[in-house]
């Protein structure tokens, strides 16, 4: 593994790069950095050139201002790829990945070949009614940080994605992530300045249909089928006119079932 820092307007980007082979560029959910897929990373790299890194606001990464954009978040990602490739790559972005990958597919096409879009929390890929609920629910969790802190802000935010943090549904022998200082930072980060930026996101839906990077949509296979990131996957796969793929696990199974995800990334990629 090689650990580098890239300089970008308003920020600098810690990232890692491991493996051989072709490059796959995994963009985390939530609070999560470079280091969080770690298990899932293990099972990829004799496959692929896994790049991971630590979004502006988290962790080694740092930045000049901490009002950001899914567009500002997005430019990072065409920039760290630019720097690690100049070929097109693979992307998986599950969450708020997969909605700022939508971006870079949208806006930088030459550089993805493939995005997997696990759960994008993006609420303007939902119909009118619904998305408004959905940005009310988000604008909800905030206020909740904000009054009563991280325990209860993070319950809802399971809540609304349809997470059972308490499900044993997961492989053995996961590496464990407890709550470290750096952790309730980064959540910290991500519930004040990233969940803004999911509400007020807006893309072009043309722009994500027009795009020629093969786009694929995908949930997880025991994610509620009610819930936003659901939801969102569904309208994803419409505007692609493709069928939602299935992948181990519910919106966190990138973290809960490693080895079968890892399956399925293979299996989407070919």
């Amino acid at each position: 593994m090689t650990n580098h820092t890239m300089r970008v307007p308003g920020a600098e980007i810690y990232y890692e790069v491991r493996g051989e082979g072709p490059v796959l560029l995994l963009s985390q959910s939530g609070e999560g950095d470079a280091d969080r897929g770690k298990d899932l990373v293990d099972r990829l790299v004799a496959d692929f050139t896994v790049v991971t890194y630590d979004r502006r606001g988290l962790s080694r990464s740092t930045l000049d201002d901490p009002a950001v954009t899914m567009a500002v978040h997005a430019d990072d990602v065409h920039r760290l790829l630019a720097e690690v490739t100049d070929a097109p790559a693979a992307m998986l972005g599950c969450s708020f990945g997969a909605a700022l990958g939508l971006h870079v597919a949208a806006r930088h096409p030459e550089q993805l070949h493939t995005l997997i879009a696990h759960e994008p929390v993006a609420p303007w890929l939902l119909p009118g009614d619904a998305r408004e609920r959905h940005v009310r629910e988000l604008a909800e969790v905030q206020e909740v940080f904000e009054r009563e802190g991280l325990a209860p802000a993070i319950k809802l935010v399971a809540e609304v994605l349809g997470i059972d943090p308490h499900s044993d549904d997961r492989e053995p022998d996961l590496t464990a992530f407890p709550m470290t200082p750096q952790r309730v930072a980064n959540f910290g980060f991500f519930l004040r300045h990233d969940l803004t930026a999911i509400r007020h996101d807006v893309l072009d839906p043309d722009a994500v249909r027009r795009s020629p990077t093969r786009i694929v949509a995908a949930a997880g296979r025991t994610t509620p089928r009610g819930v936003f990131d659901y939801l969102c996957a569904v309208e994803l796969a419409a505007l692609t006119g493709a069928e939602p793929q299935e992948l181990p696990g519910g919106h966190n199974g990138n973290l809960t079932h490693p080895r079968a995800y890892a399956d399925g990334i293979r299996r989407l990629l070919g």
